[in-house]
């Protein structure tokens, strides 16, 4: 097994992080949200991952003001895919989640993509199926985990 040099460790991270990018774009290019902007679909993409979250989560994710951030998150709660409601043992601090017509409208996004993933998963045999998958556990495990600790709000 050959080590890589940091930088070119890096350099690969990047190169792969950018394809990442290309095959969602891919996956998602004829994907059609009646009236749903992309800064909106990548707030409900955000919420459907990791939620609850607070406004200032997905404002710091999303690279958003909070003025813009607030505001898109109540166009988005206007249609009935976003709810906001009151923190558990803090009744000042508001999270964000889907509503059912969110959550069901980011399961059947998901179900689209997932369709697309495993026609490309077929082309692979069992084991190398098995080593994409140890792969996304090692990388989700050592290299894009986040810091914020889960709550149950």
């Amino acid at each position: 097994m050959v080590i890589l040099e940091p930088n070119d460790l890096f350099r690969k991270l990047i190169a792969f992080t950018a394809s990442v990018h290309q095959v969602k774009h891919d996956f998602s290019k004829d994907l059609r949200l009646d009236d749903i902007t992309p800064v909106q679909y990548a707030i409900l993409e955000y919420l459907a991952v990791d939620q609850p979250v607070t406004l200032s989560e997905i404002s710091d994710c999303l690279h958003m003001s909070m003025p813009n951030t607030s505001r898109e998150l109540k166009k988005l709660g206007d249609k009935g895919l976003c709810e906001k409601f009151a923190v558990a043992g803090d009744r000042r601090k508001q999270a964000i989640r889907l509503s059912p017509e969110g959550q069901a409208m980011m399961d059947g996004v998901f179900a689209h993509y997932g369709s697309l993933f495993q026609a490309r998963m077929q082309r692979f045999s069992p084991e190398t199926r098995a080593e994409i998958e140890r792969s996304l556990d090692v990388l989700q495990t050592h290299v894009f985990y986040t810091d914020r600790p889960k709550r149950n709000v």
